[in-house]
Protein backbone atom coordinates (compact mmCIF):
# COMPACT_ATOMS: atom_id res chain seq x y z
CA UNK A 1 0.00 0.00 0.00
CA UNK A 2 0.42 3.09 1.21
CA UNK A 3 3.96 2.98 2.50
CA UNK A 4 5.51 -0.34 0.08
CA UNK A 5 4.99 1.92 -3.20
CA UNK A 6 3.12 -0.98 -4.94
CA UNK A 7 -0.51 -0.02 -6.57
CA UNK A 8 -2.10 -1.13 -9.45
CA UNK A 9 -1.85 0.75 -12.89
CA UNK A 10 -5.53 2.03 -13.56
CA UNK A 11 -6.36 3.24 -10.33
CA UNK A 12 -4.68 6.75 -11.49
CA UNK A 13 -4.54 6.33 -15.19
CA UNK A 14 -0.67 5.36 -14.57
CA UNK A 15 0.53 7.69 -12.42
CA UNK A 16 1.77 5.93 -9.39
CA UNK A 17 2.64 2.96 -10.44
CA UNK A 18 5.02 4.85 -12.69
CA UNK A 19 6.77 6.23 -9.74
CA UNK A 20 6.24 3.41 -7.21
CA UNK A 21 8.08 1.18 -10.30
CA UNK A 22 10.87 3.42 -10.31
CA UNK A 23 11.65 2.72 -6.47
CA UNK A 24 12.90 -0.91 -7.37
CA UNK A 25 14.95 -1.13 -10.35
CA UNK A 26 14.57 -4.01 -12.94
CA UNK A 27 17.13 -6.66 -12.22
CA UNK A 28 17.31 -10.15 -14.54
CA UNK A 29 14.64 -12.50 -13.87
CA UNK A 30 15.49 -15.74 -11.36
CA UNK A 31 12.34 -17.28 -10.99
CA UNK A 32 12.05 -20.60 -10.00
CA UNK A 33 8.66 -20.91 -11.35
CA UNK A 34 9.86 -23.44 -14.02
CA UNK A 35 10.76 -25.91 -10.67
CA UNK A 36 7.14 -27.63 -9.99
CA UNK A 37 8.86 -29.96 -6.80
CA UNK A 38 10.87 -26.48 -5.86
CA UNK A 39 7.70 -24.60 -5.63
CA UNK A 40 5.89 -27.66 -4.61
CA UNK A 41 8.58 -28.26 -0.86
CA UNK A 42 8.71 -23.95 -0.54
CA UNK A 43 4.94 -23.66 -0.61
CA UNK A 44 4.88 -26.87 1.89
CA UNK A 45 7.21 -24.39 3.93
CA UNK A 46 4.57 -20.90 3.83
CA UNK A 47 1.86 -23.61 4.84
CA UNK A 48 3.83 -24.73 8.10
CA UNK A 49 5.10 -21.44 8.80
CA UNK A 50 1.43 -20.33 8.92
CA UNK A 51 0.23 -22.80 11.02
CA UNK A 52 2.87 -21.24 13.73
CA UNK A 53 1.12 -17.87 13.24
CA UNK A 54 -2.79 -19.73 13.85
CA UNK A 55 -3.88 -20.10 10.50
CA UNK A 56 -6.18 -22.79 10.36
CA UNK A 57 -5.71 -25.79 8.05
CA UNK A 58 -9.53 -25.00 6.05
CA UNK A 59 -8.08 -21.40 5.70
CA UNK A 60 -4.65 -23.15 3.96
CA UNK A 61 -6.75 -25.43 2.05
CA UNK A 62 -8.84 -22.86 0.74
CA UNK A 63 -6.17 -20.37 -0.43
CA UNK A 64 -3.32 -22.88 -0.99
CA UNK A 65 -4.61 -25.82 -2.02
CA UNK A 66 -4.80 -25.32 -5.57
CA UNK A 67 -2.50 -22.22 -5.80
CA UNK A 68 -0.69 -21.55 -9.36
CA UNK A 69 2.37 -19.28 -9.86
CA UNK A 70 1.16 -15.83 -12.16
CA UNK A 71 3.50 -15.33 -14.42
CA UNK A 72 1.60 -12.27 -15.47
CA UNK A 73 2.93 -10.73 -12.03
CA UNK A 74 5.89 -11.66 -12.80
CA UNK A 75 6.26 -9.50 -15.77
CA UNK A 76 4.29 -6.49 -14.67
CA UNK A 77 6.88 -6.66 -11.55
CA UNK A 78 9.69 -6.66 -14.16
CA UNK A 79 8.82 -4.08 -16.14
CA UNK A 80 9.77 -0.85 -16.26
CA UNK A 81 8.64 2.53 -17.87
CA UNK A 82 10.87 3.38 -20.68
CA UNK A 83 10.05 7.15 -19.67
CA UNK A 84 9.62 8.50 -16.84
CA UNK A 85 7.17 11.09 -16.78
CA UNK A 86 7.29 15.04 -16.28
CA UNK A 87 5.70 16.58 -13.39
CA UNK A 88 2.86 18.25 -15.05
CA UNK A 89 2.28 15.02 -16.98
CA UNK A 90 2.05 13.02 -14.08
CA UNK A 91 -1.04 15.76 -12.60
CA UNK A 92 -2.63 15.68 -15.91
CA UNK A 93 -2.59 11.62 -15.04
CA UNK A 94 -3.59 12.24 -11.64
CA UNK A 95 -5.86 15.15 -11.28
CA UNK A 96 -8.76 15.82 -14.05
CA UNK A 97 -11.49 18.01 -14.16
CA UNK A 98 -13.77 15.05 -13.96
CA UNK A 99 -11.43 13.78 -10.76
CA UNK A 100 -12.11 17.28 -8.81
CA UNK A 101 -16.15 17.58 -9.51
CA UNK A 102 -16.69 13.79 -8.68
CA UNK A 103 -14.50 14.39 -5.48
CA UNK A 104 -16.59 17.76 -4.22
CA UNK A 105 -19.77 15.04 -5.21
CA UNK A 106 -18.25 12.80 -2.76
CA UNK A 107 -17.22 15.09 -0.02
CA UNK A 108 -21.16 16.81 -0.01
CA UNK A 109 -22.54 13.01 -0.42
CA UNK A 110 -20.83 11.42 2.75
CA UNK A 111 -20.28 14.72 4.24
CA UNK A 112 -21.92 13.31 7.91
CA UNK A 113 -19.68 10.35 7.79
CA UNK A 114 -16.56 12.22 6.54
CA UNK A 115 -16.62 14.28 9.41
CA UNK A 116 -17.48 11.90 12.11
CA UNK A 117 -14.39 10.24 11.02
CA UNK A 118 -12.23 13.60 10.66
CA UNK A 119 -13.35 14.63 14.16
CA UNK A 120 -12.26 11.13 15.72
CA UNK A 121 -9.28 10.83 13.79
CA UNK A 122 -7.84 14.20 13.12
CA UNK A 123 -7.60 13.75 9.36
CA UNK A 124 -9.96 16.60 7.15
CA UNK A 125 -12.13 15.06 5.23
CA UNK A 126 -10.70 16.81 1.74
CA UNK A 127 -7.89 14.97 2.38
CA UNK A 128 -9.59 11.20 2.74
CA UNK A 129 -11.60 11.62 -0.34
CA UNK A 130 -8.08 12.80 -2.32
CA UNK A 131 -6.22 9.71 -1.22
CA UNK A 132 -9.49 7.59 -2.29
CA UNK A 133 -9.42 9.53 -5.79
CA UNK A 134 -6.09 9.06 -6.59
CA UNK A 135 -5.79 4.94 -4.83
CA UNK A 136 -8.44 3.87 -6.74
CA UNK A 137 -10.56 6.19 -8.47
CA UNK A 138 -13.19 6.29 -5.49
CA UNK A 139 -13.66 2.83 -5.65
CA UNK A 140 -13.50 2.19 -9.46
CA UNK A 141 -10.06 -0.01 -9.48
CA UNK A 142 -9.49 -2.03 -5.74
CA UNK A 143 -8.02 -5.07 -8.02
CA UNK A 144 -8.50 -7.87 -10.63
CA UNK A 145 -5.68 -10.79 -9.78
CA UNK A 146 -6.33 -13.37 -7.06
CA UNK A 147 -4.35 -11.67 -4.20
CA UNK A 148 -3.43 -14.66 -2.84
CA UNK A 149 -1.97 -16.23 -5.96
CA UNK A 150 -0.13 -12.70 -6.43
CA UNK A 151 1.67 -12.84 -3.42
CA UNK A 152 2.84 -15.83 -3.13
CA UNK A 153 4.56 -15.30 -6.55
CA UNK A 154 6.01 -12.49 -5.49
CA UNK A 155 6.69 -14.24 -1.99
CA UNK A 156 8.12 -17.37 -4.26
CA UNK A 157 10.49 -15.51 -6.88
CA UNK A 158 13.47 -13.92 -5.11
CA UNK A 159 13.68 -10.66 -5.93
CA UNK A 160 11.82 -9.71 -2.94
CA UNK A 161 10.84 -12.52 -0.99
CA UNK A 162 11.13 -11.73 2.40
CA UNK A 163 8.54 -8.69 2.23
CA UNK A 164 6.34 -10.47 0.00
CA UNK A 165 6.33 -13.28 2.45
CA UNK A 166 5.38 -11.31 4.78
CA UNK A 167 2.60 -9.53 3.41
CA UNK A 168 1.37 -13.57 2.48
CA UNK A 169 1.77 -14.36 5.97
CA UNK A 170 -0.69 -11.63 6.61
CA UNK A 171 -3.17 -11.75 3.76
CA UNK A 172 -3.55 -15.73 5.34
CA UNK A 173 -3.91 -14.03 8.53
CA UNK A 174 -6.59 -12.22 7.49
CA UNK A 175 -8.86 -14.35 5.25
CA UNK A 176 -8.30 -16.93 8.79
CA UNK A 177 -9.86 -13.97 10.71
CA UNK A 178 -13.01 -13.43 8.47
CA UNK A 179 -11.68 -10.26 7.13
CA UNK A 180 -12.16 -11.03 3.28
CA UNK A 181 -13.01 -14.40 1.16
CA UNK A 182 -10.05 -16.86 0.46
CA UNK A 183 -10.38 -15.80 -3.74
CA UNK A 184 -10.26 -11.86 -2.59
CA UNK A 185 -8.32 -9.64 -5.57
CA UNK A 186 -5.95 -7.33 -5.78
CA UNK A 187 -3.75 -5.18 -7.40
CA UNK A 188 -0.93 -7.16 -8.83
CA UNK A 189 1.16 -6.54 -5.94
CA UNK A 190 -1.10 -7.51 -3.94
CA UNK A 191 -2.84 -4.23 -3.00
CA UNK A 192 -6.53 -4.13 -1.60
CA UNK A 193 -9.66 -2.00 -1.93
CA UNK A 194 -10.83 1.28 -2.24
CA UNK A 195 -7.45 2.74 -0.33
CA UNK A 196 -5.13 -0.21 -1.70
CA UNK A 197 -3.35 -1.41 1.40
CA UNK A 198 -1.00 -4.24 1.71
CA UNK A 199 -2.08 -7.07 3.69
CA UNK A 200 0.41 -5.70 6.28
CA UNK A 201 -0.64 -2.51 6.19
CA UNK A 202 -4.54 -3.78 6.28
CA UNK A 203 -3.66 -5.43 9.45
CA UNK A 204 -1.83 -2.73 11.47
CA UNK A 205 -4.64 -0.06 10.57
CA UNK A 206 -7.53 -1.01 9.17
CA UNK A 207 -10.79 -0.14 11.59
CA UNK A 208 -14.14 -1.89 11.93
CA UNK A 209 -16.01 0.96 12.40
CA UNK A 210 -19.30 0.06 11.21
CA UNK A 211 -19.02 -2.66 14.26
CA UNK A 212 -19.87 -5.51 12.02
CA UNK A 213 -16.86 -7.92 12.58
CA UNK A 214 -15.46 -7.53 10.15
CA UNK A 215 -13.48 -5.22 8.31
CA UNK A 216 -14.27 -4.23 4.84
CA UNK A 217 -12.56 -2.20 2.19
CA UNK A 218 -14.33 -2.51 -0.63
CA UNK A 219 -17.84 -1.88 0.37
CA UNK A 220 -18.31 -0.20 3.41
CA UNK A 221 -17.10 3.75 3.95
CA UNK A 222 -16.93 3.79 7.38
CA UNK A 223 -14.26 1.07 7.21
CA UNK A 224 -12.74 2.69 4.18
CA UNK A 225 -12.70 6.24 5.54
CA UNK A 226 -11.63 5.32 9.10
CA UNK A 227 -8.99 2.99 8.15
CA UNK A 228 -7.48 6.01 6.04
CA UNK A 229 -7.67 8.43 8.50
CA UNK A 230 -6.03 5.64 11.15
CA UNK A 231 -3.33 5.18 9.27
CA UNK A 232 -2.29 9.27 8.61
CA UNK A 233 -3.22 9.81 12.42
CA UNK A 234 -0.44 7.07 13.74
CA UNK A 235 1.75 8.29 10.82
CA UNK A 236 1.95 11.96 12.29
CA UNK A 237 -1.03 13.56 10.25
CA UNK A 238 -1.64 17.39 11.74
CA UNK A 239 -6.18 18.35 11.51
CA UNK A 240 -4.89 22.08 11.70
CA UNK A 241 -2.67 21.89 9.34
CA UNK A 242 -2.40 22.02 5.44
CA UNK A 243 0.44 19.93 3.68
CA UNK A 244 2.30 23.13 2.12
CA UNK A 245 1.83 25.60 -0.82
CA UNK A 246 2.68 27.14 -4.17
CA UNK A 247 5.72 29.86 -3.61
CA UNK A 248 8.16 32.56 -5.47
CA UNK A 249 11.90 32.43 -4.91
CA UNK A 250 13.55 35.61 -5.23
CA UNK A 251 16.31 36.02 -7.62
CA UNK A 252 19.48 34.03 -6.67
CA UNK A 253 18.25 31.84 -4.36
CA UNK A 254 20.96 29.11 -2.89
CA UNK A 255 19.14 26.15 -4.70
CA UNK A 256 21.13 23.88 -2.36
CA UNK A 257 18.62 24.37 -0.01
CA UNK A 258 16.19 22.79 -1.67
CA UNK A 259 14.94 19.42 -0.45
CA UNK A 260 13.09 17.32 2.15
CA UNK A 261 17.07 17.82 4.02
CA UNK A 262 16.74 21.13 5.19
CA UNK A 263 13.87 22.19 7.24
CA UNK A 264 13.68 25.70 8.22
CA UNK A 265 10.67 27.38 9.64
CA UNK A 266 8.73 29.61 7.55
CA UNK A 267 10.25 32.62 9.20
CA UNK A 268 13.52 31.93 8.02
CA UNK A 269 12.33 31.03 5.04
CA UNK A 270 10.36 34.68 4.75
CA UNK A 271 14.26 36.05 5.60
CA UNK A 272 15.38 34.80 2.75
CA UNK A 273 13.07 36.08 0.33
CA UNK A 274 10.32 33.38 -0.33
CA UNK A 275 7.34 34.56 -0.55
CA UNK A 276 3.72 33.55 -1.70
CA UNK A 277 3.11 33.14 -5.40
CA UNK A 278 1.19 36.56 -5.33
CA UNK A 279 4.02 38.30 -3.45
CA UNK A 280 2.51 38.63 0.19
CA UNK A 281 4.64 37.65 3.04
CA UNK A 282 4.57 33.91 4.65
CA UNK A 283 2.03 33.12 7.22
CA UNK A 284 3.42 34.51 10.30
CA UNK A 285 2.73 31.13 11.50
CA UNK A 286 5.16 28.78 13.96
CA UNK A 287 5.88 26.00 11.89
CA UNK A 288 8.73 24.68 9.90
CA UNK A 289 8.54 23.47 5.94
CA UNK A 290 10.88 22.26 3.45
CA UNK A 291 11.70 23.56 0.07
CA UNK A 292 10.94 21.30 -2.76
CA UNK A 293 10.90 21.78 -6.62
CA UNK A 294 9.66 18.81 -8.68
CA UNK A 295 10.51 20.42 -11.91
CA UNK A 296 13.47 21.91 -10.44
CA UNK A 297 14.89 25.18 -10.52
CA UNK A 298 12.47 26.46 -13.42
CA UNK A 299 9.22 25.05 -12.62
CA UNK A 300 6.96 25.28 -9.69
CA UNK A 301 8.44 25.56 -5.77
CA UNK A 302 6.86 24.10 -3.07
CA UNK A 303 7.18 24.91 0.57
CA UNK A 304 6.01 21.62 2.01
CA UNK A 305 4.72 20.46 5.92
CA UNK A 306 4.97 17.64 8.16
CA UNK A 307 1.53 16.16 6.41
CA UNK A 308 3.59 16.24 3.30
CA UNK A 309 6.34 14.34 4.79
CA UNK A 310 3.18 11.73 6.29
CA UNK A 311 2.29 11.40 2.80
CA UNK A 312 5.38 10.02 1.40
CA UNK A 313 4.89 7.47 4.34
CA UNK A 314 1.78 6.18 2.23
CA UNK A 315 3.49 6.64 -0.87
CA UNK A 316 7.57 8.05 -1.37
CA UNK A 317 7.14 9.68 -4.21
CA UNK A 318 7.08 13.79 -4.24
CA UNK A 319 5.14 13.74 -7.26
CA UNK A 320 2.28 11.75 -5.98
CA UNK A 321 2.65 14.02 -1.79
CA UNK A 322 2.01 16.91 -4.29
CA UNK A 323 -1.03 15.56 -6.31
CA UNK A 324 -2.64 14.62 -2.98
CA UNK A 325 -2.43 18.02 -1.59
CA UNK A 326 -2.88 19.75 -4.92
CA UNK A 327 -6.21 17.63 -5.25
CA UNK A 328 -7.48 18.06 -1.63
CA UNK A 329 -6.92 22.26 -2.45
CA UNK A 330 -8.83 21.73 -5.84
CA UNK A 331 -11.63 19.72 -3.82
CA UNK A 332 -11.91 23.05 -1.03
CA UNK A 333 -12.22 25.21 -4.18
CA UNK A 334 -8.57 26.13 -4.95
CA UNK A 335 -7.53 26.96 -8.25
CA UNK A 336 -4.45 25.57 -10.39
CA UNK A 337 -0.87 26.06 -9.43
CA UNK A 338 -0.18 29.77 -10.91
CA UNK A 339 3.45 28.88 -12.45
CA UNK A 340 3.54 28.51 -15.89
CA UNK A 341 3.95 25.71 -17.43
CA UNK A 342 6.74 24.41 -20.05
CA UNK A 343 5.72 24.38 -23.85
CA UNK A 344 8.16 21.52 -24.86
CA UNK A 345 8.65 19.31 -21.70
CA UNK A 346 11.26 16.54 -21.98
CA UNK A 347 10.95 13.45 -19.80
CA UNK A 348 14.33 10.92 -19.61
CA UNK A 349 14.41 8.09 -20.59
CA UNK A 350 15.84 5.08 -17.92
CA UNK A 351 18.54 5.15 -20.43
CA UNK A 352 19.50 8.96 -20.38
CA UNK A 353 19.27 8.99 -16.74
CA UNK A 354 21.72 6.10 -16.39
CA UNK A 355 24.25 8.14 -18.40
CA UNK A 356 23.54 10.71 -16.08
CA UNK A 357 25.00 8.24 -13.13
CA UNK A 358 27.74 7.12 -15.08
CA UNK A 359 28.68 10.43 -16.30
CA UNK A 360 28.76 11.83 -13.12
CA UNK A 361 30.22 8.90 -11.05
CA UNK A 362 33.03 9.08 -13.83
CA UNK A 363 34.01 12.83 -12.41
CA UNK A 364 33.76 11.73 -9.06
CA UNK A 365 30.03 12.54 -7.82
CA UNK A 366 28.73 8.87 -6.88
CA UNK A 367 25.71 8.31 -7.14
CA UNK A 368 26.21 4.83 -5.55
CA UNK A 369 24.58 3.06 -8.77
CA UNK A 370 23.70 3.40 -12.04
CA UNK A 371 20.13 2.30 -12.30
CA UNK A 372 17.99 4.84 -14.45
CA UNK A 373 16.35 5.96 -11.43
CA UNK A 374 17.07 9.86 -10.28
CA UNK A 375 16.53 8.49 -6.27
CA UNK A 376 18.35 10.88 -3.52
CA UNK A 377 21.97 9.18 -3.80
CA UNK A 378 21.65 10.38 -7.53
CA UNK A 379 19.65 13.76 -7.15
CA UNK A 380 22.65 14.52 -4.06
CA UNK A 381 25.47 13.57 -6.82
CA UNK A 382 23.73 16.32 -9.56
CA UNK A 383 23.71 18.87 -6.67
CA UNK A 384 27.19 18.68 -6.22
CA UNK A 385 28.20 18.47 -9.74
CA UNK A 386 26.10 21.91 -10.08
CA UNK A 387 27.73 23.49 -7.87
CA UNK A 388 31.02 22.44 -9.20
CA UNK A 389 30.21 24.50 -12.42
CA UNK A 390 28.12 27.14 -11.01
CA UNK A 391 24.82 25.81 -11.80
CA UNK A 392 21.93 26.50 -10.16
CA UNK A 393 21.87 23.49 -7.39
CA UNK A 394 18.19 21.74 -7.84
CA UNK A 395 19.52 18.56 -8.17
CA UNK A 396 17.04 17.68 -10.98
CA UNK A 397 17.86 15.31 -13.66
CA UNK A 398 17.00 16.93 -17.08
CA UNK A 399 18.12 17.09 -20.43
CA UNK A 400 20.07 20.02 -20.41
CA UNK A 401 21.96 18.73 -17.31
CA UNK A 402 22.80 15.44 -19.15
CA UNK A 403 23.63 17.75 -22.37
CA UNK A 404 26.02 19.92 -20.37
CA UNK A 405 27.69 16.71 -18.81
CA UNK A 406 28.03 15.11 -22.40
CA UNK A 407 29.84 18.78 -23.07
CA UNK A 408 31.90 18.87 -19.99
Amino acid sequence: MITSTVRQFQAIAGGVLVMALALFPAEPANSQSSDPAGFSTWLEGVKADARKRGVSDQTLNKTLGEVKLINRVIELDRRQPEFSLTFWKYLDNTISDKRIARGKQMLIKHKDLLAKVSDQYGVQPRFLVAFWGLESNFGDYTGTFPAVGALVTLAYDPRRAKFFREQLMAILTLIDQGNFPADVKSSWAGAMGNHQFIPTTYRDFAVDYDGDKRIDMWNSLPDIFSSAANYLSKSGWNISKTWGREVKLPNGFDFELSGLGTTKSLNQWQQLGIRRFDGRNLPVVDIDANLILPAGATGPAFLVYNNFKTTLKWNRSIFYAVAIGHLADRLDGAGKFLTKRPENEVALSRVDVVEIQRRLSGRGFDTQGQDGVAGPNTRKAIKAFQKSVHLPADGFASMGLLERLRGS
